[in-house]
């Protein structure tokens, strides 16, 4: 039986994909200077490893193991081509913001590696759970790193909310401080390292507290067996 609890808390903390795996990256680190940028790349990254987790689980059986990665790479470039399409057609500010990183997505080791290590191996229910809880973690990782890059930088949040949601979301717009010169450090990719970093040592130290609280275990008890010589 399927474990979903288990499975959401892998994808969103115990593994997260980028503070656990560090999948990812490039794109996690180029993209994200705003909030809406990172909500746009996660929310198109979750939507490939829903579909391609899907596709894969039902495909699994009807694939040779020789050719099984060549197929999974084709059913995820599908999906990418789809959504690419689809933020060029409704939100085209942000396909221009997200640039190449749209179709870089195929390359993604978070994508790929949730097909050939979850998907190819449990029904499509579990699967599409894996992904949405993959992407989720993953979205999660983006949004914090941009939020925060955003406010050191520019002193905003949700800034060019409308190339995501539409014109109405400009009013989302929240001015946090006023900042006459741009931090450019939090802009840059080294200020991006830095802020990546420090979330990963916030996991860290988070992850020992809990464990700390955690009661220990009995050591499980000895037995002690009895030794027969024989005499004689």
């Amino acid at each position: 039986m399927t474990n979903y609890r288990d499975i959401a808390w892998q994808g969103l903390w115990k593994n997260n994909p980028g503070l656990v795996q560090l999948l990812g990256l490039c794109p996690l680190l180029a993209v994200t200077a705003t909030l809406t940028n990172a909500l746009g790349l996660g929310l198109a990254t979750t939507l490939v490893l829903v579909g391609s987790n899907v596709l894969v689980s039902l495909v699994r059986e009807g694939v040779p193991k020789e050719i099984r990665i060549p197929v999974f790479v084709m059913i995820i470039a599908a999906l990418v081509t789809t959504v690419q399409l689809l933020i060029n057609a409704y939100a085209y500010g942000l396909y221009l913001s997200l640039g190449i990183f749209l179709p870089l997505i195929v390359t993604n080791c978070i994508i790929i590696g949730r097909a050939e290590a979850f998907a190819s191996r449990n029904p499509p229910l579990s699967a599409a759970f894996d992904g949405l809880m993959m992407g989720l973690g993953f979205t999660l990782v983006l949004s914090l790193l941009g939020a925060t890059r955003e406010i050191l930088s520019q002193g905003t949040l949700f800034d060019g909310a409308e190339q995501l949601l539409g014109p109405w979301a400009s009013a989302l717009r929240l001015q946090v401080w006023q900042v006459d010169t741009p931090f450019l450090l939090a802009m840059l990719p080294p200020g991006a390292f830095i802020v990546m970093g420090l979330l990963i040592a916030l996991k860290n130290v988070i992850d020992k507290k809990l464990k700390e609280r955690q009661p220990e275990q009995a050591p499980a008890p000895s037995v002690t067996r009895a030794r027969i010589t024989k005499v004689g």
